[in-house]
């Protein structure tokens, strides 16, 4: 009887941990950490301005296809900013999100974007799924950091 007790334990606890391990694999990444605009950033988006953005494809040395997006942004307001991040939301030809990322258009690590001042930037990727309908993805400003 201990030994069917022991063996039905066994079954039970590599059920579990089996259960745990599908779980933990097919749970999709959140957005944990993830800080909203604050209220002084959601007032100074108006004074950014995303300009001259366009995609387009290029190959990597390994026969991989990277999608950039570049354009421009301006900082039409009256303070400095060390850093601005967007989030790039990709959809399928259906409308249903298939990949959002925040990235940054303007670093910590980067001189401070000045008031008045344009920069240049340029967004890689190279793990957009193949459902994406190919069509540029939305940008909304993510977050702000003021010098």
């Amino acid at each position: 009887m201990s030994n069917k007790k022991s063996t039905l334990i066994v079954v039970l606890v590599l059920a579990a941990a089996l259960s745990t391990v599908f779980w933990y694999l097919h749970t999709p990444p959140g957005q944990a950490d993830v800080a909203p605009l604050t209220a002084e950033a959601k007032a100074y988006v108006q004074n950014l301005d995303l300009s001259d953005v366009h995609m387009h494809a290029t190959e990597s040395y390994l026969k991989q296809t990277i999608t950039e997006i570049e354009g421009s942004i301006q900082n039409k307001g009256d303070r400095a900013l060390h850093s601005v991040e967007i989030l790039c939301v990709f959809h399928d030809s259906y409308g249903q999100v298939v990949l959002r990322e925040r990235v940054f258009i303007v670093k910590h690590s980067g001189t401070p974007l000045k008031p008045g001042e344009r920069r240049a930037f340029r967004l890689p990727f190279d793990d957009i799924p193949s459902s994406w309908d190919n069509q540029m993805p939305r940008l909304v400003i993510a977050a702000i950091t003021f010098a």
